[in-house]
């Protein structure tokens, strides 16, 4: 699932290149016209204009004055983030089951003295409580410390399992205000550069540097926003499953306990 969650981000990644440089292309002309007015009115004009736009087309002017190259690397953080986060959400969905139905059926086996019955019961159960129930079961004949060793050992790997992904989320959400950063300190070198090129300080010069710096920032840190609001989610998801899962692990026990006795 993870690769094809990927596959379709780079999908996704290469069509909005495609879009944005088509308008970048498309807008050349207006752009450069409108960075040559220096009237208040005309300026209230254009963000007059620009307010009946749709908000897609208002999102791809800003991705544009932001800087392609810099805009882009924080599009692409969000997009993996958002594709692993997505893949991890879908896996820790299903890997949260009820376990009640699964302690009563294994108690119900051993019981009647049915352990293969048991087993069957675990492998026909998906999410990682029942891995953890047939772990223990294949260990029956060997003594309650064995069990109970065998429990912690695979539930310890099944954590690890469910904790898979979230490293490189935890990464995008760092890259990405850092990106946005060095987007606006290059922003700010270039305005300064224009104006030793200019040898005057013109406020459409400061101005227009200062536009193109900040939204490189607001983009890096909508994205880590995003980003963290996801990893808090399945990190609170993963909690919940790992709750479930000692609970689980400590009813099995008492009832291999009191069958074995």
């Amino acid at each position: 699932m993870k690769k094809i969650f990927m596959f379709l981000a780079v999908i996704g990644i290469l069509t909005v290149s495609a879009q944005f440089q088509s308008a970048n292309a498309q807008d050349g002309s207006a752009t450069t016209a409108t960075e040559v007015v220096a009237s208040d009115s005309a300026t209230d004009w254009t963000a007059a204009g620009k307010s009946d736009e749709p908000i897609h087309q208002q999102l791809k002017a800003k991705f544009i004055e932001g800087g392609p190259g810099f805009m882009s690397l924080i599009f692409l953080c969000l997009i993996l983030g958002l594709a692993i986060a997505i893949e991890r959400i879908i896996t820790l969905s299903l890997a949260q089951v009820n376990t009640k139905p699964l302690l009563e059926g294994v108690e119900e086996a051993l019981k009647n003295n049915d352990i293969e019955g048991a087993k069957e019961i675990c492998r026909n159960t998906r999410g990682p409580v029942a891995s953890i129930f047939y772990q223990g079961l294949l260990r029956m004949d060997q003594g309650v410390e064995s069990i109970e060793k065998a429990v912690v050992s695979y539930g310890s790997v099944q954590m690890g399992q469910l904790e898979s992904g979230l490293s490189w989320i935890s990464l995008f959400i760092a890259i990405a205000p850092m990106l946005g950063f060095m987007g606006t300190v290059i922003g700010l070198i270039q305005a300064f550069d224009a104006i030793e090129i200019a040898g005057d300080i013109s406020p459409n010069l400061v101005a227009g540097g200062m536009k193109v710096a900040l939204i490189t920032t607001v983009g890096g840190l909508i994205v880590a926003i995003i980003l963290q609001l996801f990893y808090n989610y399945i990190v609170s998801k993963i909690e919940t499953i790992v709750t479930s899962m000692e609970d689980a692990s400590i009813s099995l026990l008492d009832i291999l306990v009191k069958y074995q006795k």
